[in-house]
């Protein structure tokens, strides 16, 4: 098969089970909603301080979910022991972990989208008409998260490594890609899209890098 003919089977079969499972929706959206809402509260009624800190506010609301979405990306083939059907599946595992990452992808992209609007309703601040540069910085930003996330999530399936993976590999690997989405987005709000241009070439960047280690390493983790 094709390495995009396997990447397309696994994202399908990965944004399938969520469909049926209903789990960003019942579990991760009203997670980074109230996360969201609750930082928020804890800064006070200070407009300034607000609209200043609430594009560091959307993102980190963004990390937590994904970090739900990840380890979810996973769990099916831990609880049925289909991890060993793709070790043993006669596939390009690079096009395992892209399909992985593309449901990831596909899941947070339309979070981060609610979660802006969320942003806006609450904090007062938008994309003042620099939309679509909002939208890039969105794909961009949740492509670095889920090429991370999609990486190390399947040792989330290890029992030594479960508790230990997330805060010791990925967060700090997403930091990057966090520190660019979150400039990138109140330059946004703040009306200068050219400046922000060069965050998101930045954030294009990291993706790339970090998919490119993916596709490399993604065979060696699902062996161990």
């Amino acid at each position: 098969m094709s390495f995009a003919r396997v990447a397309l089977g696994v994202a399908l079969k990965d944004l399938r089970i969520e469909l049926g499972g209903r789990y960003a929706a019942g579990t991760v959206l009203p997670f980074a909603c109230t996360q969201l809402v609750a930082f928020g509260l804890s800064l006070g009624p200070g407009r300034s301080l607000l609209e200043e800190t609430a594009p560091a506010l959307l993102w980190i609301a963004v990390l937590f979910a994904a970090v739900l979405a990840f380890r979810g990306a996973y769990e099916a083939e831990g609880d049925d022991g289909a991890l060993e059907g793709l070790l043993l599946a006669p596939v390009d595992k690079a096009a395992v972990f892209a399909g992985k990452a593309a449901a990831v992808m596909a899941q947070l992209v339309p979070l981060a989208c609610v979660l802006a609007l969320l942003t806006e309703l609450l904090f007062g601040v938008g994309p003042h008409g620099g939309l679509p540069a909002l939208l890039a910085t969105v794909a961009l930003g949740t492509a670095g998260l889920a090429a991370v996330g999609s990486l190390f999530g399947v040792l989330t399936e290890a029992a030594k490594a479960r508790e230990a993976v997330f805060p010791l590999l990925v967060l700090p690997l997403t930091t990057p890609v966090l520190l660019a989405a979150i400039r990138a987005t109140a330059l946004i709000q703040a009306g200068s899209q050219a400046e922000a241009a060069n965050w998101l070439g930045l954030l294009a960047a990291f993706d790339v890098v970090f998919l490119a280690a993916g596709a490399a390493l993604f065979g060696h983790l699902i062996e161990d």
